[in-house]
């Protein structure tokens, strides 16, 4: 097979700082290249670099036997290399036609854009990704996993020879994954490159022809998929052996600080549990189950329509985040982009975004010292890769932005935090962090709820599992109880 792409010594440096150092990277038409490594170890850069959006310092990038340099991701797609980011970059106002041909939209005779043929070309390219969308809809009401496929669509409507894939499957359903892992593979019997930037190691070793690792900038290994193992695949990315992904330490329980009594909420209905300190609960469910509405409507985010809350056996009035807050309640939510963190805001102000009471003094002002301190202790327990605390969160890693939230929620010394999807779009090492911390905040006595659509995370953190279907409580599982067949059951009810 012919080589599509080459990259060759890759060098980028910001403020001083390496970010690649010497990067090769080969793609060959008719493959697929599972790039893996830890967040922070260069690979959207290296790919932002490929597309246009960053400029390299040093080095070369050969596509079709010819060194290039686009100055911007237009130049790219135009000569014929799409990424596909993580983050979804849809205008929510616009229809998904419009956002598919956005800048290229088809004329009629007259010099008008021709409305009819870009939604009979938007359609086509839905239903080649088994989508039954109306092309008009505007992407605002859409789902996260929908606009994840317009997002495939559009790219896949430059006819590129080189496609980048950077956590595509994160919002993806089961059977949407299915499909995408069909779309990839007929792109690919057609002649394509793809790259395929993902966390979960097992759809690399499914998908991917070769196998590229980063590590702290500098490419460690690049060969065929099947001369690696998972293990193997874990030690090139993290330079160490890697053991006990789920830690898991029996606690016993302590009392009840959590009830909830036939809750109903927007997309949860009369639900009703109890939660102890010093406890692990996992909330399982298909998507739509209604594990985000619940997360929410504990928080406060969502309003309560009927039902009670009790913390420490007091009932609580919960109708906003600040509320949550005061009643002791930290909350990680799911989206860090749009909901958890202030993208063009400081690591810092972030951090202290729902604590200020906490560093404010008697005379109304912001101990500044005291915020700095604590800032400077979660940078550092929890290794977040960033220049200083003042660094835009925007310009963090996805894995270090979520380290972020994470502390932003404990840093107003919360007795319940509740997790939704805190390991989504995480690698493997920052997993095992996380899953940590979770146990360590539970041998503290804190009451952990945690929601994930990563069955065996919950299987491997969880002391209880609750397991929700269309809104409502549908099984409650001890650890002795839960498998993956028995959650299951509970889920399709």
């Amino acid at each position: 097979m012919s080589e599509l792409l080459r990259l060759k010594n890759i060098t980028k440096s910001f403020f001083g700082v390496p970010v690649l150092k010497g990067v090769d990277l080969s793609v060959r038409a008719g493959s697929i290249v599972g790039l893996a490594g830890e967040n922070g170890a260069g690979k959207s850069t290296m790919m932002k670099i490929i597309s246009g959006i960053y400029q390299r310092d040093e080095g070369q990038v050969i596509f079709r036997g010819e060194e290039v340099s686009f100055s911007n991701p237009r130049q790219a797609m135009d000569a014929g290399v799409v990424i596909i980011h993580q983050e979804l970059n849809l205008l929510p106002e616009m229809s998904i036609a419009e956002n598919i041909y956005l800048g290229r939209e088809p004329l009629n005779r007259f010099g008008l854009i021709d409305h009819q043929k870009m939604v009979e070309a938007a359609r086509e390219l839905l239903i080649s990704l088994k989508q039954d969308i109306d092309p008009a809809v505007q992407i605002a009401d859409l789902s996260v996993a929908q606009q994840q496929m317009v997002e495939i669509a559009k790219a896949l409507s430059f006819g590129a020879d080189v496609i980048i894939m950077d956590e595509p499957t994160d919002a993806l359903t089961e059977t949407e994954t299915k499909i995408l892992f069909s779309v990839v593979n007929t792109l690919r019997d057609e002649g394509k490159g793809l790259v395929f930037i993902s966390h979960r190691l097992g759809e690399i070793f499914h998908m991917c022809d070769d196998i590229a690792v980063l590590r702290d900038g500098e490419m460690i290994h690049q060969g065929a998929a099947a001369d690696l193992n998972e293990d193997q695949l874990i030690r090139h990315m993290v330079g160490r052996e890697l053991k006990d992904q789920y830690p898991y330490n029996p606690v016993r329980p302590g009392p009840v600080r959590v009830r909830v009594s036939e809750l109903n909420a927007a997309g949860i209905t009369d639900v009703s549990f109890e939660a102890r300190a010093g406890e692990v609960v996992g909330f399982a469910g298909l998507m739509g189950a209604g594990r985000t509405e619940l997360a929410k409507a504990l928080f406060g985010a969502n309003p309560v329509q009927s039902g009670s809350i009790e913390i420490d056996g007091q009932a609580q009035s919960i109708r906003a985040p600040s509320d949550g807050v005061r009643a002791g309640i930290g909350f990680v939510t799911e989206d860090r982009k749009h909901e958890g963190l202030i993208q063009m805001h400081g690591v810092r102000a972030n951090m202290v975004l729902s604590a200020l009471p906490k560093f404010s003094t008697r005379f109304g002002f912001i101990d500044s010292l005291a915020e700095k301190t604590e800032i400077r202790q979660f940078i550092e327990r929890f290794r977040i890769k960033t220049n200083s605390m003042d660094t835009e969160v925007s310009l963090l890693s996805g894995g270090n932005q979520q380290k972020v939230a994470i502390a932003k929620a404990l840093i107003s010394d919360p007795e319940i935090v509740i997790f939704d999807e805190p390991t989504r779009g995480v690698d493997v090492g920052a997993k095992r962090e996380i899953y940590s911390l979770i146990q360590d905040l539970k041998e503290k006595g804190l009451c952990i709820l945690l929601m994930s659509s990563d069955i065996p995370e919950l299987l491997g953190i969880s002391d209880r599992i609750l397991v929700m279907a269309r809104g409502r409580l549908t099984g409650q599982l001890s650890r002795e109880e839960a498998t993956q067949e028995n959650i299951m059951r509970a889920a399709i009810l």
